[in-house]
C-alpha cells in the first residue's frame, strides 16, 4: 500500500475509469487525460496562464497539472492506451481495491456493459467500508444508461412536449431488466451522503453515445459508408424520441463534477435535441449513404444480430430528457449541443477520421498500352475504390442515347462515337462526387489528357469561371486526386506489346495496329512543351510518381502495382478480408513469381493425384457391380432350385409322356389333346 501512496503530493489527480478499451470508456478517459486539473471552473483566477500552458501541450508545467488516467482492461497482455498511464485486470479484488485507494476520482461507467453493474457494487461498498483509511478524499461517479428512467411518465399529460429533468429523479421508473442498476444508483448516491467530506458521489445519466467511434450507432454508420446495401433499416417505428449526448459532451459533465464539486448530486447529460429515432437514421443515411432507409421489425432486427438485443431496448427508448443541471450549475463547451441531426457533418468527420476511413483518390496517366487499366483494377480491388473508366463511361452513355433524342449535341456526339467536353466533364464530375466516390475514393484512368483540359476540368464551381482562370491554384477539392502517377515505357516496348495481345483483347481495347500508332503519336506529341498534364498537378504541388514499364514477362503488371502500395501505403477502410490479406502477401512478396510457379506445380500435382484415384475408383465401382450381378444371378440360381426340382419330379414326366402319346396319335389339336391327357392321369392317380 505504501507503494501507491509514495509521492502522492508530487504527482497529478490521478483518475480511475473501467474498461478504457470499450468505446464509452476509452472516449472517456481519452478526453479527460487532457484535462488540467481546474481548467473547467468558470472563476479560474489563472486563466490567463492556463492559457498560455494550453499552447504547449509539452510544458512540463501542464503535464504535471493533467488528470492521469488508470483503469482495468480485459486484456493485460495487449497494448496499452497511450492516454493512460496504468492499466490492469479486475478480476484480482485485492489489486483492484489498492488501484481504487490510489486514486483521487473513481469512474464507473456501465453504459455499455450491464456485468459491470456487480463491480460497481462492489467498488462502491468496499470503498465506503474503508473510508476512514482514506489518505485523501475521494470522489465517485457512477454514468448510467437513460434505462434507468425508460417507464418513468410524463410529469404533465397535458404537455408531451415538456421534458424529464434531474428533479423528477424520484418518480423515474426504470425498465424491468434494469432495476438492480436502479437499486445502484440509489446506493451510491446514499453512501455518499454520510461522509461527505471523504466520499463524494454521483450519479451520471447518459443519452445514447455518439461521435467519434460512434458506439451503438456505428452499424449504421458502417452500413452507409460502405454501401452495401441501398436502404439502411430503421428497427421499430421510428417515432420514439432518443435522448442522445456527444461522447466528449458526456466527459465535459464528469470533467466539471471532477472540478466543480457541485451540490447537486445527480446529472443528466443529454444534449438539447429532440430527434426521433427515424430522424437519426434518416441523417445518417443522407450524409453518408443513399438517402434511403426501411422500416424494420425488431424480431427481423434480432435474427439480422446486427445489434445485441440490449442494444435494441437502447434504440427503443422514448423519452424527452432536459439536463438542466449540467447547463445551469456547470460549465461545460458543449462540441454538440444542439444535438445529433444538426451535427451531422461534423460527427460523420470524426468518424472517418476516428477510425480511419479516408478516401484515397487517384489518377493513373500515360501512353496507351501501358497498362493503365490493369493497374486501376487492380488498385480499385485492393484499395476497394471505385474505377472511373473514361472510356467505358463514354460508352454507356453513347450507348444510352436514342436516334429520336432531341438534345442535338447527343445527336451528333452518338453519329461521331465520342461525347462533347461539356458532356464528358459533367458524367466524370458527377462520378466523382458520387457518395461511394467519396466515401471510398476512386482511381482515374486516362483522365485528363492536357494542361487546358485538367484547368478546365478540376476547376471550382463555387467561383466565377474567369476568376479560376486568374486563380491557377484554386481548384475542386473534393474531386483532386492525391496521388498522381505517370506510367511510362519506350515505343518500342509498347509496340511489341500490343503486337502480342491476342486479336479479340486488341479489338476490344481498340488498339488496332493503325489506331494504337495514331494513338501513341498524339500522346508523345501532347507530352513535348511546357505546359502538359503532368505540370499542372506540379503547379499544385501534387508531384506526380514517375513508373518505368520495362518488364515484358510482366503482362499482368504486378511489379508497377507493387510500387504503387509501397507508395500509397495500406487500405484506408474497413479492411480485407481472409482471402484478400492471403492474396496481397503473396502479391507483395518478392520471390512471389516463385511462390505461384509452386503453387500452380502443387495444384497440378493435386489435380493429378485426384484424377488417379478417381480412375482407381471408377475401376474398383465397375469391379463391385459386376461381382453384385454375378451374386445376384447365383441368388436367382439357387432361389429357383426348389421349383425346378418340383416340375422335374411331379410334373415334367406326365407332361412329357403326354407330349409322346399326342405324336403318336397325329393329334389334330395337341393342346387339347393334352389337356385331356393329363386330366385323364390324374383322375386315375386318384
Amino acid at each position: 500500500m505504501a507503494d501507491y501512496k509514495e509521492g502522492a503530493e508530487k504527482r497529478s489527480k490521478r483518475i480511475f475509469v473501467n474498461k478504457v478499451h470499450s468505446y464509452s470508456s476509452k472516449y472517456i478517459a481519452k478526453f479527460l487525460s487532457t484535462c488540467v486539473a481546474g481548467d473547467s471552473l468558470e472563476n479560474n483566477e489563472e486563466e490567463e496562464d492556463e492559457a498560455s500552458l494550453s499552447q504547449d501541450k509539452e510544458n512540463p508545467a501542464l503535464q504535471e497539472r493533467t488528470f492521469q488516467i488508470v483503469g482495468t482492461c480485459a486484456n493485460t497482455d495487449g497494448e496499452k492506451q497511450s492516454f493512460t498511464v496504468e492499466e490492469y485486470s479486475s478480476d484480482n479484488k485485492d489489486e483492484l481495491y489498492k488501484r481504487l485507494t490510489d486514486c483521487d476520482v473513481i469512474v464507473y461507467n456501465i453504459t455499455e456493459d450491464a456485468n459491470e453493474l456487480n463491480e460497481a457494487t462492489w467498488a462502491i461498498t468496499t470503498l465506503h467500508g474503508y473510508i476512514e483509511h482514506f489518505g485523501a478524499p475521494k470522489i465517485f461517479i457512477l454514468v448510467t444508461p437513460l434505462m434507468t428512467w425508460a417507464l418513468t411518465r410524463h410529469p404533465d399529460p397535458d404537455a408531451p412536449d415538456l421534458a424529464l429533468t434531474e428533479d423528477d429523479f424520484r418518480r423515474r421508473k426504470p425498465h424491468a431488466n434494469y432495476k438492480e442498476l436502479s437499486l445502484l444508483e440509489k446506493t451510491v448516491l446514499r453512501l455518499g451522503k454520510t461522509r461527505k467530506s471523504r466520499l463524494s458521489t454521483y450519479v451520471v445519466t447518459s443519452g445514447l453515445q455518439y461521435g467519434m467511434g460512434e458506439g451503438i450507432f456505428h452499424p449504421f454508420f458502417k452500413m452507409a459508408w460502405l454501401g452495401q446495401v441501398d436502404t439502411i433499416p430503421i428497427y421499430g417505428n421510428g417515432r420514439n424520441f432518443v435522448p442522445t449526448v456527444h461522447i466528449n459532451d458526456l466527459a465535459g459533465v464528469l470533467q466539471n463534477i471532477i472540478d466543480n464539486k457541485p451540490k447537486e448530486l445527480f446529472f443528466f447529460a443529454v444534449d438539447n435535441s429532440k430527434n426521433t429515432l427515424e430522424d437519426i437514421i434518416k441523417a445518417i443515411s443522407i450524409s453518408l449513404g443513399t438517402g434511403k432507409t426501411d422500416m424494420v421489425s425488431k424480431e427481423a432486427a434480432l435474427q439480422a444480430k446486427v445489434l445485441t438485443p440490449a442494444e435494441l431496448e437502447y434504440l427503443s427508448i422514448n423519452l424527452q430528457a432536459e439536463a438542466s443541471s449540467a447547463k445551469n450549475n456547470l460549465n461545460v463547451q458543449w462540441v454538440c449541443e444542439t444535438g445529433f441531426v444538426e451535427n451531422i457533418h461534423h460527427v460523420i468527420r470524426e468518424y472517418k477520421h476516428t477510425r480511419q476511413l479516408l478516401p484515397i483518390k487517384m489518377c493513373l496517366l500515360g501512353p496507351p498500352a501501358v497498362g493503365k487499366s490493369t493497374v486501376a483494377n487492380k488498385l480499385s480491388r485492393f484499395y476497394k475504390i471505385h474505377h472511373i473508366d473514361v472510356k467505358a463511361i463514354c460508352d454507356e452513355k453513347i450507348k444510352s442515347l436514342s436516334p429520336t433524342d432531341d438534345h442535338e449535341t447527343d445527336d451528333t456526339a452518338k453519329a461521331a462515337g465520342e461525347l462533347d467536353e461539356t458532356t464528358l466533364f459533367y458524367l466524370i464530375r458527377n462520378e466523382l462526387t458520387s457518395m461511394p466516390c467519396q466515401n471510398h475514393g476512386f482511381v482515374l484512368d486516362g483522365f485528363p489528357k492536357t494542361y487546358s483540359e485538367a484547368k478546365d476540368f478540376f476547376y471550382d464551381d463555387s467561383i466565377g469561371y474567369e476568376d479560376q482562370r486568374s486563380a491557377m491554384h484554386i481548384f475542386n477539392a473534393n474531386i483532386m486526386p492525391e496521388y498522381i502517377f505517370s506510367l511510362d515505357a519506350t515505343d518500342e516496348f509498347l509496340k511489341e506489346r500490343v503486337l502480342n495481345l491476342p486479336e479479340s483483347t486488341a479489338v476490344h481495347m481498340g488498339y488496332t495496329q493503325e489506331k494504337f500508332l495514331s494513338d501513341l503519336a498524339a500522346f508523345r506529341a501532347a507530352n513535348v512543351e511546357d505546359q502538359t498534364v503532368l505540370n499542372y498537378f506540379d503547379e499544385l504541388e501534387i508531384h506526380p510518381e514517375h513508373i518505368e514499364s520495362s518488364d515484358a514477362e510482366d503482362l499482368d503488371n504486378l511489379g508497377i502495382f507493387e510500387q504503387m502500395v509501397a507508395i500509397i501505403g495500406e487500405p484506408k477502410n474497413y479492411g480485407l478480408t481472409p482471402e484478400e490479406h492471403k492474396a496481397a502477401e503473396h502479391k507483395a512478396n518478392p520471390l512471389r513469381k516463385e511462390l505461384l510457379e509452386q503453387e500452380a506445380t502443387e495444384r497440378r500435382r493435386v489435380e493429378a493425384e485426384e484424377d488417379v484415384r478417381i480412375a482407381i475408383e471408377l475401376e474398383n465401382w465397375k469391379k463391385h457391380v459386376t461381382e453384385v450381378k454375378k451374386q445376384e444371378n447365383e441368388l436367382l440360381e439357387a432361389r429357383s432350385f426348389p421349383l425346378r426340382n418340383y416340375l422335374m419330379k411331379y410334373v415334367m414326366p406326365t407332361v412329357s409322356q403326354g407330349l409322346l402319346e399326342s405324336c403318336r396319335a397325329k393329334a389334330d389339336d395337341p393342346v387339347d389333346f393334352l389337356a385331356e391327357y393329363l386330366l385323364r392321369n390324374n383322375m386315375e392317380d386318384h
